[in-house]
C-alpha cells in the first residue's frame, strides 16, 4: 500500500482489509473510470445515519426540526471540507493533471465528496459499526459541545431576519459559475448586500446549498465586524 494511505489509515483509526477501497475513495472522476462517486453516494447516506444516531442520543429532549437543523450544519460541505483538511486529504487525492493544475485538491466540493467516499469505503470494509465509530471520532467532540440554540436557524434565514430587523434590503443571490456534468454539478453562488457593500461566495452540489454557504460566509463577515456600525452580535 502507498505509505500515504497507511498514514491515512492511522488518522482514521481503521485498517482496511481491502486497501483498494480507500484508494478508490480518494480518486476523483477526472483521474479515470475507477473513481469515487459511488462510494460518495454510499458514504453520504452512512454519514447521515451515523450523525442522526449521535444526535438522537445527545439531544434526547429535542424535536425532529431541531435535530434536522443540527444535522444539516454538521454534514454541510463546509464542515466536511474542514474535516478533510484535518485528515490531510488534499495531499492524497488522485486527480487528472488538469484538475490538479486548476486547484482541485483544495476545492471544498471535491474534498467534501472525498471524505464522504472515505466513510463509504470504511462502511464497505468494516461494516456500519466501523463507519459509525469513524463519524463519532470526526464529529463527536463537536456534537457533545454544541447546544440546540446555536443551530436554530439556517444561514439564509438568519441573514434575512438580521437585515429586515434593521430595515436593510434582503440579499441578492446569483449564480457565478456552474462546473461539472449535469448529473454531478457544482454551483458557485454570490450573496450580496448592496446597502452594506458586502458580498460573499459559496459552493455546493445544489444551488440551494451554495446559497446557504454564501449566506453563512456573509454572516461570518458581519460577525467579525466587517460592516458599518460594528459586529453582528455587538
Amino acid at each position: 500500500m502507498d505509505p500515504r494511505l497507511r498514514t491515512l489509515e492511522q488518522r482514521l483509526a481503521h485498517r482496511f482489509d481491502e486497501p483498494g477501497l480507500l484508494a478508490r475513495a480518494l480518486t476523483h472522476r477526472s483521474a479515470g473510470p475507477e473513481h469515487n462517486e459511488r462510494l460518495e453516494f454510499l458514504g453520504d447516506a452512512v454519514l447521515a445515519l451515523a450523525v442522526s444516531a449521535l444526535l438522537f442520543e445527545r439531544f434526547a429532549g429535542s424535536d425532529e426540526g431541531d435535530l434536522t437543523r443540527i444535522r444539516a450544519h454538521l454534514v454541510r460541505e463546509d464542515s466536511l471540507h474542514r474535516l478533510a483538511l484535518q485528515l490531510g486529504l488534499p495531499e492524497m487525492l488522485r486527480l487528472s493533471e488538469g484538475e490538479q493544475r486548476g486547484g482541485g485538491a483544495q476545492r471544498p466540493s471535491i474534498l467534501a465528496d472525498a471524505l464522504e467516499a472515505v466513510i463509504g469505503a470504511v462502511f464497505l470494509d468494516g461494516g456500519y459499526a466501523a463507519a459509525h465509530a469513524l463519524v463519532q471520532r470526526l464529529l463527536g467532540e463537536l456534537i457533545e459541545s454544541t447546544e440546540v440554540q446555536g443551530w436554530s436557524k439556517d444561514a439564509k434565514t438568519e441573514l434575512q431576519e438580521w437585515l429586515q430587523a434593521r430595515r436593510i434590503a434582503v440579499p441578492a443571490y446569483r449564480i457565478v459559475a456552474t462546473r461539472g456534468q449535469a448529473h454531478a454539478q457544482t454551483f458557485e453562488v454570490e450573496c450580496a448586500v448592496a446597502t452594506l457593500g458586502l458580498a460573499a461566495r459559496g459552493e455546493g452540489r445544489s444551488r440551494r446549498a451554495a446559497e446557504q454557504e454564501a449566506a453563512r460566509r456573509l454572516l461570518d463577515q458581519l460577525e467579525a465586524g466587517d460592516r458599518p456600525g460594528g459586529p453582528l452580535r455587538s
